[in-house]
């Protein structure tokens, strides 16, 4: 079934211009919202956890303007499947790679963290075009291994690297010689990982992963946050920002809390480009994880059992 629907439905797809597709995702907004109602409930619950102080007016059309853009997220997606390499550099740059290149002439690989908020698959498949250094993507493997080789071999077109996230603490290891870029999901939902750190996330109890910041601690790569700002249809720039330049130093948790707090502040600024259709808060905080919580402030040891840490 997923060969059909890739060289049936997918492939076919992908080779239609931009402009049919933007009437494709049009068409797909008003399945998906109107008749079906795709988890509307869902994303409006998390949009009015989020904003208690908004209107069910309000929330409703941010609900509406991110459903409009998750589609277009749909069909531009599908367009990487065969899209070009001049055509990947007109839709996504990154403006201030000065940034970027102070710390790859200073021989210094870096940790970059983002979450789902605009198309994070075009950013992903362009950042090698974008950095001298060498992007390294985590991904969770899929059940369906035909899809599965699809996806990597489209994500790994233009130059990125990708590591299941079991095996990235090998690939760091492998890749200490070299100068590269670890891309890291500040959003993802750590289910059943009991390597998190608790915070307030969108005004609501989040668990976020350890990941980015264990490694950044262990190797002292300076933590870099992009953000992907959506131009137009079909066009993105990314910024960066350096949050922490010598991470062995910090405390257990600051690295966490800058990044899902810089995540935070982004996604208050357009809401309706975030995945709110994400079941992000199904997990819940435990009476004995609060006991620990409730002791986060003071001064830990650094987090050095990166092996336990990154297995999700």
């Amino acid at each position: 079934m997923s060969r059909v629907l890739y060289y049936v439905v997918l492939k076919p797809i992908s080779l239609l211009p931009f402009w049919v597709l933007f009437y494709l995702s049009d068409l797909m907004f008003i399945v998906l919202f109107k008749v079906v109602g795709y988890r509307k409930s869902v994303a409006f619950t998390n949009l009015k956890n989020a904003y208690p102080d908004k209107t069910d007016e309000e929330i409703n059309a941010i609900r509406e303007n991110f459903f409009r853009h998750f589609c277009d997220v749909i069909v531009e997606s599908i367009k990487l499947f065969s899209i070009s390499k001049e055509e990947i550099r007109k839709r996504f740059k990154i403006m201030n790679t000065e940034t970027l290149e102070d710390f790859y002439t200073q021989k210094r690989s870096i940790i970059l963290v983002g979450g789902h908020y605009n198309n994070w698959e075009i950013a992903a498949k362009g950042f090698d075009l974008c950095t001298p250094h060498q992007a390294v993507g985590i991904y969770s493997p899929l059940r369906d291994k035909f899809f599965e080789g699809k996806l990597n071999k489209s994500r790994t077109e233009f130059g990125v690297e990708i590591v299941s996230k079991a095996l990235v603490p090998r690939s760091f290891v492998v890749n200490k010689k070299r100068l590269t870029m670890t891309i890291f999901g500040a959003d993802q939902s750590p289910t059943g990982s009991k390597y998190v750190h608790w915070m307030n996330f969108l005004n609501q109890e989040t668990a976020v992963h350890l990941g980015a910041e264990a490694f950044s601690v262990k190797y002292n790569y300076p933590v870099v946050f992009i953000r992907i700002d959506k131009v137009k249809r079909g066009y993105y720039e990314g910024k960066v920002e350096v949050l922490h330049d010598n991470p062995s130093s910090s405390e257990k948790g600051e690295i966490t809390e800058l990044h899902t707090k810089y995540l935070e502040r982004v996604i208050n600024e357009n809401p309706q480009y975030w995945l709110w259709s994400h079941m992000r808060w199904k997990r819940k905080m435990t009476d004995e994880e609060r006991a620990a919580n409730a002791n986060f402030g003071v001064k830990a040891a650094k987090l050095t059992k990166i092996e336990d840490i990154i297995h999700y």
